[in-house]
């Protein structure tokens, strides 16, 4: 039985640290940039309104009341990382994200459901025709969220060290990463089968 919950626990960390999947990682990336250390909780309440949304989708997908066009979703994915990344850009060095956080925390939310219907093909396969289709998910959203705390400690650390040690404005950590972003998540949306 532990041995169930761990397995799915690892499926959902597995699935962010995923180094072929690496969008998740991207959109988590220009989530997390223009926050600091002293920024946490509110970054970990973006965090998990993203991971809320993953799993919303995922329930809707298992108990089959939705249903998506696969390249639609292929298409949508790079485009919320680019969406977020080029908000980054011009809004670097101003005050924005102190006072539209309501709108962060519904798109971050949607954005979330959008990533979470790339997934939900596969997990239905993972979790097959088991009795309990919400242990699984809860199990496997812990693993999501677990790993996406640990991305969004590695960024805000670099974040730190870039800021501290190598004197760069937040504002020129920002356009950097997120500019990086964009070049990366371009090629994606040129892959997919709606461009």
């Amino acid at each position: 039985m532990l041995e169930n919950v761990w397995f799915n626990i690892e499926y959902g960390i597995n699935h962010v640290l995923d180094i072929n999947g690496y969008d998740h990682v991207l959109f988590l990336m220009v989530l997390t940039v223009p926050y600091l250390f002293k920024d946490w909780k509110r970054v970990l309440v973006l965090v998990s309104m993203f991971t809320l949304g993953h799993t919303l989708s995922l329930v809707l997908a298992a108990y089959n009341v939705v249903s998506i066009n696969g390249s639609l979703v292929e298409f949508l994915i790079p485009l919320t990382i680019l969406i977020v990344a080029i908000y980054n850009v011009f809004t670097a060095g101003k005050k924005a994200k102190e006072q539209k956080i309501g709108i962060l925390f519904v798109s971050t939310l949607f954005f979330g459901l959008i990533h979470g219907l790339g997934f939900a093909r596969e997990f239905k396969m993972f979790i097959g025709r088991s009795e309990s289709k919400l242990e699984p998910l809860l199990e496997f959203a812990l693993g999501i969220e677990i790993a996406q705390i640990i991305i969004v400690f590695v960024v805000l650390f670099l974040g730190f060290m870039g800021q501290t040690i190598f004197r760069f404005s937040k504002r020129d950590w920002m356009m950097v990463i997120s500019a990086i972003v964009v070049g990366l998540v371009i090629p994606m949306l040129i892959r997919s089968d709606l461009f």
